[in-house]
C-alpha cells in the first residue's frame, strides 16, 4: 500500500547535485514581525520603527534578517533535516535584499556534498539553499550542514564529498544598502558609535541574560515551520540521547543577537554568515548569555563600514570572562554558538 505522507529524507535518499524545491511559500505579515520581538527582545531601530526606517531612506521598517533566514530555513526543514540528530554549522551566506511586510518567501535547495560519519548509523548532508521573494528577486543564501540519521544502517556509504567552502564571505561581495545618514540619530538608535569607534581585537560583553521557555521554543518552531522531530515532538525525542527536545539552534541565534544590542545596538544590517557552529545542546529553562568579538573591520564604498563580528552564546553562565574555548582547544562546555557574520553600521 501506498503512502500519500512524507517521512521526510534519511541519508542514503540523497544524491551530490540534487535539487530539492520545497514546499509552501510564506507570506510575511506585521503580526509575525511582532511575535518575533516577543520571541527575542530585539531593539535594533531600523527593524522596530518606520520612522527610523523612512529617515534612512527605505519605504517602512524591515523584516529582521534572521527573521528571514528563520522563515527560509524553515521551508527547507521537511525536505533536508526532518531526520536531523543535529544541524552542525554554516558559511557563505549572503542577505541580498531586504524583505518587508507583505512580501512572500520561497525557497530551493542543492545538495553540494555527502559524507557518512564513522557509526555508520549517520551522515553529514551539504546544502546550498536560496530564499526568493515573489519577484523572483533572492534575499538569502547560504549553506549548511547537518547530520541526517540513516534509514538502513547497512545501507552502502557513497563517496564522500566535502565541498570547500570559504572561511569567510569577501566584504567587497556584501550588498551594502545605499542608505541616506543625513537624518541619522543617534539618540534613536540607542547608541553614538559608528564604525570608526570599533576595533578589530575588540570584545564586547553584551551583559544582559535570557531564559528560554518551552513554550516560547515551540512557538517559534511553529512560527517558522520547522518541523524536525529533534525540536518538535517530544514524544519520539523522550526516546532519545538527551530525553527530550533540543533547542532550535536558529532560536539560540536570534536570542543572542537580540541581548547584542547591548553593545552593537548601530549594528543594524546582517549582511553576511561567515561561518558558525552549535557547539553544545540548549533546553528549555537554560538561561542565555553572549558577548562579541570584533575579527575585522571593511571599510566598503559607501555610508556603511562592515564589521566582521563573533557573537558566543553560553549557557547558564554570564559572559564576563568572554569564554570560548577551553585549554584543549574544544568549545568551552557552556559554549553553545560559535557565529561569525558580517554585520554593516554606519560610518
Amino acid at each position: 500500500m501506498s503512502s500519500k505522507t512524507n517521512p521526510g529524507n534519511f541519508f542514503e535518499d540523497f544524491t551530490v547535485g540534487q535539487e530539492l524545491p520545497h514546499a509552501t511559500p510564506r507570506t510575511v505579515t506585521e503580526g509575525e514581525v511582532a511575535m518575533y520581538t516577543a520571541l527575542y527582545g530585539g531593539r535594533f531601530a531600523l527593524q522596530s520603527a518606520d520612522q527610523v526606517a523612512q529617515d534612512l531612506g527605505y519605504p517602512g521598517a524591515p523584516v529582521d534578517d534572521w527573521l528571514t533566514f528563520h522563515i527560509v530555513f524553515g521551508k527547507t526543514v521537511p525536505d533536508v533535516s526532518l531526520n536531523a540528530v543535529a544541524n552542525l554549522g554554516y558559511a557563505q551566506g549572503r542577505f541580498l535584499a531586504p524583505v518587508f511586510p507583505g512580501d512572500t518567501l520561497s525557497a530551493t535547495s542543492t545538495v553540494i556534498g555527502l559524507k557518512e560519519n564513522s557509526n555508520g548509523k549517520t551522515g553529514t548532508v551539504y546544502v546550498n539553499s536560496v530564499g526568493r521573494n515573489q519577484e523572483g528577486e533572492t534575499v538569502l543564501d547560504y549553506c549548511r550542514w547537518v547530520m541526517i540519521r540513516k534509514r538502513d544502517e547497512n545501507a552502502p556509504a557513497p563517496a564522500p564529498v566535502v565541498p570547500d567552502l570559504p572561511d569567510r564571505v569577501d566584504p567587497e561581495t556584501l550588498v551594502v544598502p545605499g542608505v541616506d545618514l543625513s537624518a541619522y540619530d543617534p539618540r534613536l538608535i540607542g547608541q553614538s558609535h559608528r564604525f570608526g569607534d570599533y576595533q578589530a581585537g575588540e570584545k564586547i560583553d553584551h551583559v544582559d541574560g535570557v531564559t528560554i521557555e518551552e513554550a516560547e521554543h515551540m512557538m517559534a518552531t511553529r512560527l517558522y515551520q520547522n518541523t524536525a522531530k529533534v525540536h518538535f515532538n517530544q514524544h519520539t525525542e523522550g526516546e532519545g540521547r538527551f530525553g527530550r527536545r533540543l533547542i532550535y539552534g536558529g532560536h539560540i541565534i536570534s536570542l543572542a543577537r537580540g541581548l547584542a544590542f547591548n553593545g552593537l545596538a548601530p549594528a543594524m544590517w546582517i549582511a553576511g554568515i561567515n561561518g558558525g557552529a552549535h557547539t553544545a545542546p540548549a533546553f528549555a529553562g537554560d538561561t542565555i548569555y553572549a558577548w562579541s568579538e570584533v575579527l575585522e573591520t571593511a571599510d566598503i564604498d559607501g555610508p556603511l563600514g562592515a564589521l566582521r563580528l563573533r557573537t558566543v552564546a553560553c549557557k547558564n553562565r554570564n559572559a564576563s570572562d568572554f569564554p570560548h574555548r577551553g585549554d584543549d582547544g574544544r568549545p568551552a562546555k557552556d559554549v553553545i554558538l560559535d557565529l561569525d557574520y558580517w554585520a554593516l553600521i554606519a560610518k
